[in-house]
């Protein structure tokens, strides 16, 4: 080889090397910036079954770009610095999301600017190209969760229509379905949600390798939606009827996880049979064409591209962690407590519960008639975001390790309607009930809440949000557990028995006024 081929192949990778130093660059920065939603969606992988898959989706990542190793054997990239600017409305987009306390979304965003990343250091020509594997990493965020209720109603709707066509009389109120041989409930985990996930990404990951065209990658995609929620229904269909014919429904519910699982892979076989006719994978690549490579040196607009991109994300969490400053809460007040109506008798308190919270908190115990309850009360400062208060919400009452929750209003007289919800789960056994109040009343929860909170922990507020959990003694760690029906009779005799919380709360929610 002369002296000006050699000068040419070492300018060939120069300019390759240029983008692989940007991307691995900028995704290092965005790891280090979105560090907490990285963390939360790892948990979240671990946690849910909805989501182990997600432990996979880099791999096939991997595996789909070394699938086009031929295509792009000769593609050159044309890196677009112009392109971060769209980072501009990306950072606002995971602010908005920050405030709201929408995990989610954040996580989304984060994705999207690393989608961003590839797109200004590739170009369009090479982002197109490899647009498929690239995309598939959005299923790398936990999202979906929001509608599991709807897919509760549509099971129970399933079923209710489905049972007197099978000749099985039911009385069906909400989510509860009672047959004469036993009671059935569609909770969360019966939604199926993990199931639609999955099948989701599978339905992706098969139409990407099976299929060129456009249509019938969609075809199929969408196939992989709606077949899995009708399957659902289907199998909920079928435990109600299964326990009907055994005359058990606790025998019908015995390893119904792993028969929805085995009825999810028959789906998912069934899908995988009824696309193979349309197969397309038969043709091989194109033949690969030189591409002319743009002219100057390709590092520094793939640097610039990428470090501008970095800056811009980097205002969402800079500005996020100015309104955190702000949201710490007062210490110098002690906070009043819970005087006991006589109905309960106050008990020595946890000495563990609390630390390192991020508002200030009481926690009491009280032997009641039911039994034995802790309660925690934890006031924020007015400038608390959503999320804070879910965080503590579910550590107080420990579902970060929990599968199978089921929840729902619990009615306690003299309290406001909807003030109080019960949380039981099954994997382990744990059973709470929990009130939030915000903007000195019970949040109802939805986006116009969020969004209330959300502008005053930007300007202030004279309300402080209040978080409460009552927990039964049986749930605490190391103490035991108790059955389901006592724990949850002893929680709601003790709310039933301290009509005066409610105006403990209230005080505590004016108690933090900020004074702009």
């Amino acid at each position: 080889m002369n002296v000006r081929a050699l000068a040419a192949a070492g300018l060939t990778d120069m300019w390759r090397s240029g983008p692989v130093v940007a991307i691995g660059a900028g995704l290092l920065a965005l790891g280090l910036l979105f560090n907490s939603e990285i963390v939360a969606a790892v948990s979240v992988w671990d946690s849910s079954t909805a989501y182990n898959h997600c432990f996979l989706v880099i791999p096939i990542v991997v595996y789909l770009l070394w699938d086009r190793r031929e295509i792009l054997r000769d593609a050159v990239a044309s890196p677009l610095p112009v392109a971060a600017v769209a980072g501009i409305p990306l950072a606002f987009a995971w602010l908005v999301a920050e405030r709201l306390g929408i995990m989610e979304g954040r996580q989304l965003v984060a994705m999207t600017f690393v989608e961003l990343l590839f797109f200004a250091v590739l170009g369009l020509r090479l982002w197109w190209q490899l647009a498929g594997p690239l995309l598939y990493l959005y299923f790398l965020v936990p999202f979906g969760a929001f509608i599991t209720p709807q897919l509760q109603d549509f099971t129970t709707a399933f079923v209710r229509h489905g049972l007197p066509i099978l000749g099985i009389p039911a009385y069906i109120d909400g989510y509860v379905i009672e047959i004469p041989e036993g009671t059935f409930l569609i909770a969360e985990a019966c939604a199926g949600l993990r199931f639609l996930i999955a099948a989701i990404a599978f339905g992706f990951l098969y139409s990407l390798i099976m299929y060129r065209s456009t249509l019938k990658r969609t075809v199929f995609i969408v196939a992989s939606i709606i077949v899995p929620i009708i399957a659902n229904g289907f199998r909920a269909l079928g435990i109600v009827a299964l326990g009907h014919y055994l005359g058990s429904a606790e025998a019908a519910e015995t390893d119904h996880v792993l028969y929805g699982w085995i009825f999810f892979s028959i789906v998912i076989l069934i899908l995988i049979a009824l696309g193979l006719p349309f197969r397309e994978d038969q043709f091989g690549p194109p033949q690969p064409r030189t591409v002319r490579e743009p002219y100057g040196n390709h590092l520094r607009p793939a640097l610039l591209g990428a470090a501008t991109l970095v800056v811009l994300a980097a205002i969402g969490p800079a500005v996020a962690a100015q309104f955190n400053r702000a949201a710490m809460p007062d210490m110098t007040s002690d906070l009043p407590t819970l005087v006991p109506s006589g109905a309960c008798t106050s008990q020595p308190a946890p000495l563990t519960a609390g630390l390192d919270a991020p508002g200030r908190m009481i926690v009491q115990r009280f032997a009641c008639q039911g039994g034995v309850v802790t309660v925690s009360i934890e006031v924020f400062s007015p400038r608390s975001t959503v999320t804070r208060v879910n965080a503590e919400q579910r550590r107080l009452t420990r579902l970060e390790d929990a599968e199978d929750i089921e929840s729902h209003p619990l009615a306690v007289p003299n309290s406001p309607r909807n003030a109080w919800r019960l949380t039981v789960t099954n994997n382990p056994v744990r059973v709470a009930a929990a009130g939030v109040w915000m903007q000195g009343r019970p949040a109802q929860g939805g986006i116009v809440a969020r969004a209330r909170q959300a502008w005053s922990s930007i300007v202030g507020s004279r309300y402080s949000p209040v978080l409460a959990v009552v927990t039964a003694e049986g749930d605490s760690p190391g103490l035991g557990s108790l059955d389901r029906r006592e724990a949850i009779n002893s929680i709601a005799t003790f709310l039933e028995s301290e009509p005066t919380l409610g105006g403990l709360i209230e005080r505590l929610a004016g108690a933090d006024n900020v004074r702009d």
